[in-house]
Protein backbone atom coordinates (compact mmCIF):
# COMPACT_ATOMS: atom_id res chain seq x y z
CA UNK A 1 0.00 0.00 0.00
CA UNK A 2 1.51 3.15 -0.81
CA UNK A 3 1.48 6.65 0.57
CA UNK A 4 -1.92 8.08 1.26
CA UNK A 5 -2.71 10.90 -1.34
CA UNK A 6 -4.83 13.63 0.32
CA UNK A 7 -4.00 16.22 -2.24
CA UNK A 8 -2.73 15.93 -6.14
CA UNK A 9 -2.05 19.43 -6.37
CA UNK A 10 -0.72 18.91 -10.22
CA UNK A 11 -3.55 17.04 -11.18
CA UNK A 12 -6.00 19.76 -9.62
CA UNK A 13 -3.99 22.09 -11.21
CA UNK A 14 -4.49 20.56 -14.34
CA UNK A 15 -8.32 20.28 -14.17
CA UNK A 16 -7.95 24.79 -14.25
CA UNK A 17 -5.63 24.94 -16.81
CA UNK A 18 -2.87 25.15 -14.47
CA UNK A 19 -4.14 28.28 -12.50
CA UNK A 20 -3.14 27.67 -9.10
CA UNK A 21 -4.45 30.99 -7.74
CA UNK A 22 -8.14 29.68 -8.81
CA UNK A 23 -6.99 26.30 -7.44
CA UNK A 24 -6.30 27.35 -3.88
CA UNK A 25 -9.31 29.35 -4.04
CA UNK A 26 -11.69 26.65 -4.69
CA UNK A 27 -9.58 24.39 -2.31
CA UNK A 28 -10.18 27.48 0.37
CA UNK A 29 -13.77 27.32 -0.18
CA UNK A 30 -13.67 23.38 0.40
CA UNK A 31 -12.84 24.28 3.49
CA UNK A 32 -16.23 25.83 4.29
CA UNK A 33 -18.18 23.51 2.68
CA UNK A 34 -21.05 21.35 4.77
CA UNK A 35 -21.24 18.06 3.43
CA UNK A 36 -19.55 15.80 6.35
CA UNK A 37 -21.95 17.60 8.82
CA UNK A 38 -25.08 17.03 6.54
CA UNK A 39 -23.58 13.46 5.64
CA UNK A 40 -22.93 12.91 9.64
CA UNK A 41 -26.99 14.11 10.13
CA UNK A 42 -28.56 11.94 7.51
CA UNK A 43 -26.74 8.87 8.99
CA UNK A 44 -28.09 9.44 12.30
CA UNK A 45 -31.25 10.41 11.87
CA UNK A 46 -30.73 7.08 9.07
CA UNK A 47 -32.07 9.34 6.34
CA UNK A 48 -30.38 6.90 3.37
CA UNK A 49 -31.82 9.19 0.86
CA UNK A 50 -29.88 12.12 2.19
CA UNK A 51 -26.65 10.40 3.28
CA UNK A 52 -26.51 9.46 -0.39
CA UNK A 53 -26.61 12.68 -1.89
CA UNK A 54 -24.18 14.30 0.62
CA UNK A 55 -21.66 11.46 0.20
CA UNK A 56 -21.92 11.80 -3.41
CA UNK A 57 -21.71 15.49 -3.09
CA UNK A 58 -18.74 15.11 -1.63
CA UNK A 59 -17.30 12.70 -3.79
CA UNK A 60 -17.46 14.74 -6.43
CA UNK A 61 -16.11 17.56 -4.73
CA UNK A 62 -13.06 15.28 -4.10
CA UNK A 63 -12.73 14.09 -7.45
CA UNK A 64 -12.90 17.68 -9.02
CA UNK A 65 -10.34 19.24 -6.66
CA UNK A 66 -8.26 16.34 -7.22
CA UNK A 67 -8.80 15.25 -3.22
CA UNK A 68 -7.84 11.47 -3.75
CA UNK A 69 -8.25 10.10 -0.57
CA UNK A 70 -11.35 12.02 0.36
CA UNK A 71 -12.86 10.93 -3.08
CA UNK A 72 -11.64 7.15 -2.25
CA UNK A 73 -13.83 7.35 0.64
CA UNK A 74 -16.40 9.19 -0.22
CA UNK A 75 -16.95 6.97 -2.75
CA UNK A 76 -16.56 3.35 -0.39
CA UNK A 77 -19.13 4.91 1.81
CA UNK A 78 -21.87 5.97 -0.87
CA UNK A 79 -21.45 2.61 -2.24
CA UNK A 80 -22.54 1.14 1.75
CA UNK A 81 -24.96 3.40 1.57
CA UNK A 82 -26.49 2.30 -0.92
CA UNK A 83 -26.29 -1.20 -0.06
CA UNK A 84 -28.13 0.06 3.00
CA UNK A 85 -25.38 -1.65 4.97
CA UNK A 86 -22.96 1.18 6.12
CA UNK A 87 -20.08 0.20 8.42
CA UNK A 88 -19.58 2.80 11.14
CA UNK A 89 -15.94 2.25 10.80
CA UNK A 90 -16.22 3.76 7.57
CA UNK A 91 -17.41 6.64 8.98
CA UNK A 92 -15.05 7.49 11.22
CA UNK A 93 -12.51 6.51 8.02
CA UNK A 94 -14.45 9.55 5.83
CA UNK A 95 -14.12 11.93 8.94
CA UNK A 96 -10.68 11.20 9.72
CA UNK A 97 -9.91 11.63 6.20
CA UNK A 98 -11.77 14.81 5.43
CA UNK A 99 -9.88 15.86 8.81
CA UNK A 100 -6.77 15.40 7.54
CA UNK A 101 -7.30 16.81 4.05
CA UNK A 102 -8.43 20.17 5.47
CA UNK A 103 -5.28 20.02 7.31
CA UNK A 104 -3.16 19.57 4.01
CA UNK A 105 -5.48 22.17 2.28
CA UNK A 106 -3.90 24.35 5.01
CA UNK A 107 -0.94 24.16 3.92
CA UNK A 108 -1.01 24.08 0.48
CA UNK A 109 -2.64 27.49 1.21
CA UNK A 110 0.11 28.71 3.16
CA UNK A 111 2.44 27.50 0.17
CA UNK A 112 0.75 29.90 -2.04
CA UNK A 113 -0.03 32.67 -0.36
Amino acid sequence: MGDVIYINFEEGAKRVMNNTKLYVKLLTKFKNDTNLNDLDAALTANDMEKAQVAAHTMKGLAANLSLTELYKQSMELESQIKAKSVNPEQTTALKNTFAQTLTEIEKVIAQND
